[in-house]
């Protein structure tokens, strides 16, 4: 798998589900129960922005990662600010050399290749998270069933903890592949 275009398919499919959420839906619960759509997409540009900061800089010192996931990133343009964070995060990781690049994130040192397939299978999870909640259906199967495997690959138990990563919910064997991802990533569905 080639992660850049991955990354880019990804972020188009998580804009085209940001674009398509009327300001009324911004209240709207998720499947991630603890976030209202609001919520969950700027904790996405808070996110595509910590890891381009970080491998912009190496790091971000915590004074900034507690106002990128904990402030408020989207002020009064919720689309406008995904698209900047989302068009920051690909310059920063299409850089030369910048997958090779050791990263610190909140959750360890890794080299920013592995952060960007963290970021892959977050950003998919959340763009089902948000479509579910405001009626809209992400239907690229190949995609959702890359960021499952990545998921697979990555989330371990010891990296499961409630507000992360809830545990593991059951699918149905004949369940769509968003419903699968989300039900990895611990939702209900």
């Amino acid at each position: 798998m080639d992660l850049l275009p991955t990354m880019e398919k990804v972020l188009d499919c998580a804009g085209a589900v940001v674009d398509n959420v009327d300001p009324p839906e911004l209240g709207n619960a998720t499947p991630c129960t603890e976030w209202t759509v609001r919520d969950v997409i700027n904790h996405v540009v808070g996110g595509a922005t910590m890891f381009a900061e970080c491998v912009e800089q190496g790091s971000v010192p915590d004074s900034r990662l507690g106002e990128l996931m904990g402030g408020d990133n989207l002020g009064n343009d919720y689309k406008g600010a995904f698209h900047t964070a989302s068009d920051r995060a690909r310059r920063a990781f299409s850089g030369e050399g910048a997958l090779e690049k050791m990263v610190k994130l909140p959750f360890g040192e890794m080299p920013a290749g592995v952060a960007l397939n963290i970021a892959v299978m977050d950003v998919m999870t959340h763009a089902l998270d948000i479509a579910k909640a405001t009626g809209q259906t992400v239907d690229d199967d190949e995609l959702l069933e890359t960021a499952l495997a990545i998921g697979r690959q990555l989330i371990t138990p010891d990296f499961r903890a409630p507000g992360v990563f809830d545990a593991e919910q059951p699918a149905a064997p004949n369940a769509s592949a968003a419903d699968k991802l989300l039900a990895f990533a611990g939702r209900k569905v």
